[in-house]
């Protein structure tokens, strides 16, 4: 196998191993970014939410809670009337986001919770001093981000409408019948929970890394044709002179002039030895034929 070959063969396997390395981290730092910005985006969406929240709790219930206004007046007390029709607003803009508020004894039996949801809530009743979770769920519109945090009873005032039947407001007993009574002060009850959609951001992502390996591989391949250009030009254009001068002399040749090379790196410092050992084997030869040589 020639120098140029050699050189080349490592040069390939230098560069698919760090072009490997670079596709692997850059790959999973740009995942890692666009799930940040997704996660980013739910916990703002659950801030908003869990403000309406606080003040359908500490504004709007205890005004309503003695009250018989309407159904809709007395359902604006609800903190999960609340969040819902923030919800609602933010879902004309993002019609892709959702939000869900899940109990494992709700008083609207929509808000009861499917196997996954309730997994969720169990692990906050498993660990009450976890107060996030979050994950990736695969859905038939693609991989979604879930946020999701527990919702526990930390006022007694919320008790109220959850304590028993006969303590409920009669126009919610009559709306919800039997459900969501039982609750007691400090226990989690169920989980907020907040889904983000993946795909747009991971488009993004895909994108941009498909962008930084072709820069990567364009600049490999400059680097690749540049180097074996420097090469051929420091060194096997030179080296092949020297060799075709040694070829000529081993055949007797010795009308072969010299190599001529200026400088002061190893290739100069070898043509200098190479031109002192062909004039060794000149004399040599000439001494042994008693004839004069080239």
């Amino acid at each position: 196998m020639k120098l140029r070959a050699k050189f080349n063969s490592m040069l390939v396997v230098v560069f698919g191993l760090a072009l490997g390395a670079s596709g692997y981290l850059s790959y999973r730092q740009l995942n890692e970014n666009a799930r940040d910005e997704v996660l980013s985006n739910a916990g703002v969406l659950m801030e908003t939410i869990l403000s309406a929240r606080t003040w359908a709790v500490n504004e709007v219930g205890p005004n309503l809670r003695e009250t018989e206004e309407d159904e809709e007046m007395l359902m604006m007390g609800i903190p999960a009337y609340a969040a819902n029709k923030v919800m609602e607003a933010v879902s004309k803009r993002y019609p892709e986001y959702s939000y869900r508020e899940v109990a494992l004894n709700p008083t609207n039996v929509k808000h009861k919770p499917v196997d996954w949801e309730a997994k969720i809530i169990n692990s906050f009743r498993s660990d009450t001093n976890k107060q996030e979770e979050w994950g990736v769920r695969q859905t038939v519109k693609g991989p979604y981000l879930y946020l999701a945090r527990p919702i526990q009873i930390k006022q007694s005032g919320c008790l109220g409408c959850h304590t028993t039947p006969e303590k409920a407001p009669p126009k919610m007993v009559a709306i919800y019948g039997d459900n969501g009574y039982g609750w007691k002060l400090k226990e989690i009850v169920g989980a907020q929970i907040v889904m983000v959609p993946l795909s747009v951001s991971v488009a993004n992502a895909e994108r941009m890394f498909v962008t930084f390996m072709t820069t990567l591989v364009g600049v490999f391949a400059a680097v690749f044709i540049l180097l074996n250009l420097m090469l051929n030009s420091l060194i096997i254009s030179r080296v092949s002179v020297m060799a075709n001068i040694a070829d000529e002399i081993s055949k007797g040749n010795f009308e072969m002039g010299e190599f001529n090379e200026q400088g002061s790196d190893e290739v100069a410092q070898l043509s200098v030895s190479f031109n002192r050992m062909r004039r060794s084997l000149v004399k040599a030869m000439e001494m042994f034929s008693g004839q004069p040589g080239a």
